[in-house]
Parts: structure tokens; C-alpha cells; sequence
């Protein structure tokens, strides 16, 4: 992957992705100690990358850029389904989160929708990045706050655009590295705040979105894991060894886009169940697939 070159300390990029490094080895605590001076090499290539991906966004566009950077983080893109995805029309897609380049993933598949905003809660990392910030909704607290992301999403989708929403609000397990039983599972968390959404907007096509292959189970499994306790930190190490190291990046993530599903068509009230329903059939074909083509982008 070309670079734009080192970033200088200066860029909030820099410190944030520090202090990710930090977090993920357990060590949070130790900022301005001698590890800095070892971990901030790594955090300024990576801030570098995220950088001109940002840079990207602005002059090819989202999908694009999106592209780009699966290319140097992963070993390409497989898509299945795109056919699903409405050319036009408002869209509401409810996506799995398995974390890494999962969003990016969705971007590039997206690729079709150039009108594609995303709810995202209200991070320095995305802040950090204006042109990706602006493609993005930002969800924070609740109340007024939380009215307010619900107001910006009915009023892109009345304006015939496309809408991208994690529903979990939680990193969830990668069907393809740890199987479909806990991803399976982890659907039971998915809010079902989208029937806002599309009350507001009966128009709405509803597509739901499983990303798989993004987490490395080679990273999830390595020895060093074990020095974190708790599901979670083991996670956030496995994620930091996964961009340090590159043979973890080696296989494509895969996407796949369920049949879409119209309100009148289906009861509000059952709409969860179908979408449920839906998006379990494309975890358990994500985690049986075992045929991978070679690398690289395929739709």
C-alpha cells in the first residue's frame, strides 16, 4: 500500500491510535513512559494509512477509498448479493459488526449507493477524519441527542438515500472465525430502534448485511491473547497483532446482502423476526463456506 509518508506527532491521529495500542496490550495507564517511544513508530504508520484513506474520501469518493484500503488491510473484498441492493430508493441496511475493516467493507460493497450515510457513535478516531465525518450520523447519549440521529436518518431516507446501521451497538463475533453459534446469538442484541425508521419513512427497503472474515482467527488464537483477561481485551489485542502483522491480513473479507424486505409487506411487529431470520441464513452460509477464490475484489 502506498503512503503519503510518516505523519507528524502533531496529527490527533497519531496520539488516538497510540492510545488504542496502548489499550489493547493492557497498558492504558502508561502514557509518557518509555513504551511510547516504541509503540509510536507503529501508531504513526497506521495513522498515516487512515490519513490517506481520509484524504482518498475526498478525492475518489467513500467506495473508492473504501477499495483502497481493503486492499492493504485485507486481502481483497468478496461480495455476495449486491444484487439486492436497490439502485435507488430510500435503503435501510442493518449490518452485523464484527469490528476491523468491517465498516470499510460495507463501504466498498456499497459502492452502488453513492448517496450512503452511516449511524456511528460519536468518537475522537471518526472525528479525527472530516471527510469521512462528513458521510457518517453521528448517535450519542439519548434524549434530545438521540432524537436527533433518528430526525437526520428519516430525513435522508425521505430523501430517497441510503442509510447503513449496526443495530447491535456492540462489537459481535465473526461468524467465519469463531463460528455461527455465537454470531447467531449475538443477532438476539440487535436493537430494533430501525422500526422508527421505517414507520417514518413506509417506503424503505430493508436489507440486512453480514460481514464475515475480517477478524483473523490465526490473531485470535495467538499465544499472547492469553496474557488478557476477559473476552473482550483478548479481542482488542487480537485486532492490534492483526494490523501489526501482515500474514493475518491475508484472506478477503466477505460481505453478503440478504433479500430486501418492504414494510407493507410485513408487520412492524414482525419485521425484527424476519430480519432476524434473514440475517441468521447468511451467518450460517458465511461460516459453512468453506470454498475461497484468491484474493481481491469480486462482486
Amino acid at each position: 500500500m502506498a503512503t503519503r509518508g510518516p505523519l507528524r506527532d502533531e496529527d490527533p491521529l497519531v496520539d488516538l491510535c497510540l492510545a488504542d495500542l496502548r489499550d489493547a496490550l493492557g497498558l492504558a495507564t502508561s502514557r509518557g513512559t518509555w513504551l511510547d517511544s516504541v509503540l509510536r513508530p507503529l501508531a504513526r504508520r497506521f495513522a498515516g494509512t487512515v490519513r490517506q484513506f481520509d484524504d482518498r474520501v475526498d478525492t475518489i469518493g467513500l467506495a473508492a477509498a473504501s477499495i483502497w484500503l481493503m486492499q492493504g488491510l485485507a486481502g481483497g473484498l468478496r461480495v455476495d448479493g449486491s444484487a439486492h441492493i436497490p439502485a435507488n430508493g430510500p435503503l435501510l441496511v442493518l449490518a452485523n459488526h464484527p469490528g476491523m475493516t468491517d465498516t470499510t467493507a460495507l463501504f466498498a460493497s456499497l459502492h452502488m449507493r453513492a448517496d450512503l450515510r452511516v449511524i456511528a457513535l460519536d468518537r475522537p478516531f471518526l472525528r479525527a477524519m472530516p471527510h469521512v465525518a462528513s458521510r457518517l450520523i453521528f448517535a450519542s447519549g439519548q434524549g434530545p441527542s438521540r432524537m436527533r440521529t433518528v430526525r437526520a436518518g428519516i430525513e435522508h431516507l425521505r430523501q430517497g438515500g441510503a442509510l447503513l446501521t449496526f443495530p447491535a451497538g456492540a462489537i459481535e463475533p465473526d461468524p467465519v472465525a469463531v463460528g455461527a453459534g455465537p454470531a447467531v446469538d449475538a443477532l438476539a442484541g440487535w436493537s430494533s430502534s430501525f422500526a422508527l425508521w421505517v414507520r417514518a419513512v413506509p417506503g424503505t427497503r430493508v436489507v440486512p448485511a453480514i460481514v464475515g472474515q475480517v477478524v483473523s482467527a490465526q490473531a485470535l488464537h495467538h499465544p499472547l491473547t492469553r496474557l488478557r483477561t476477559g473476552e473482550d481485551n483478548r479481542n482488542k489485542l487480537a485486532a492490534a497483532l492483526q494490523l501489526l502483522w501482515r500474514p493475518y491480513q491475508a484472506l478477503p473479507a466477505r460481505v453478503a446482502f440478504g433479500a430486501p424486505i418492504a414494510l407493507h409487506a410485513h408487520r412492524s411487529a414482525d419485521m425484527r423476526q424476519t430480519i432476524l431470520a434473514r440475517a441468521s441464513a447468511l451467518i450460517e452460509a458465511a461460516a459453512t463456506d468453506t470454498h475461497e477464490p484468491p484474493a481481491g475484489l469480486r462482486y
